[in-house]
């Protein structure tokens, strides 16, 4: 597992704004949005493209173009949602899939209760949306479910992350694949609830309010 931390004044910026208690609901979406469009330019240096054959108005060229089978982008329930358009702002050909994912409050356990992704991913690339990487057990259920169907590699891009997180997802994904963690910070610790700190609450409840 490879984890790149994104150190970038713009990101740095943002993000001050994202932990804001005071930020409302709008401002947060639209800088969750214009965050990962930055975070998934670095995210996306590795992305497979084929060399293209075309003509400018002036002379022909051999340029690039993604290649086959395309990307996926795979948001996480509910709170990934709010990460989508960013992405697709930056790679608009990829294919979108979705897990839906909830954590058990009693054991901080994931629990999948949607999907709507390809049963064979062989050989696809494969790009995860989870703002919070708390304990880790999210992206471990989402990624192990990619890997077992053949995805080729894998990126989790991740708002924030916590070291304990980190470390248990490290410990559990091991050499088994490629996995790559994109982050704009990585935070130290996590509360009694499993949130991290300081962090910035609960993603999915500040993008879309809180559901009863």
């Amino acid at each position: 597992m490879k984890l790149k931390v994104i150190d970038h004044p713009l990101v740095a910026h943002k993000l001050t704004v994202l932990r804001d208690k005071n930020t409302p609901s709008t401002i947060f979406r639209q800088l969750v949005g214009e965050l990962i469009t930055l975070l998934a330019y670095e995210s996306t240096r590795d992305v497979e493209t084929v060399p293209v054959d075309i003509e400018t108005p002036i002379a022909p060229i051999t340029g690039t173009r993604l290649a086959d089978p395309r990307p996926i982008v795979v948001p996480i329930l509910r709170a990934g949602l709010g990460m989508l358009d960013g992405m697709t702002h930056l790679m608009p050909t990829a294919e979108v899939g979705f897990l839906g994912l909830r954590r058990d409050e009693e054991t901080l356990e994931a629990v999948t209760y949607a999907n709507r992704l390809p049963e064979d991913l062989t050989d696809r690339q494969c790009f995860v949306l989870d703002p919070m990487l708390a304990t880790g057990h999210t992206l471990i259920a989402s990624i192990d479910y990619l890997l077992e169907r053949g995805a080729k590699d894998v990126t989790a891009i991740c708002i924030l992350a916590a070291t304990e997180g980190l470390e248990t997802l490290e410990k559990h994904i091991g050499d088994r694949g490629d996995v790559k963690i994109i982050v704009a910070a990585v935070d130290p610790s996590l509360n009694e609830h499993g949130f991290i700190v300081p962090g910035l609450g609960d993603a999915g409840d500040r993008l879309y309010g809180i559901v009863d």
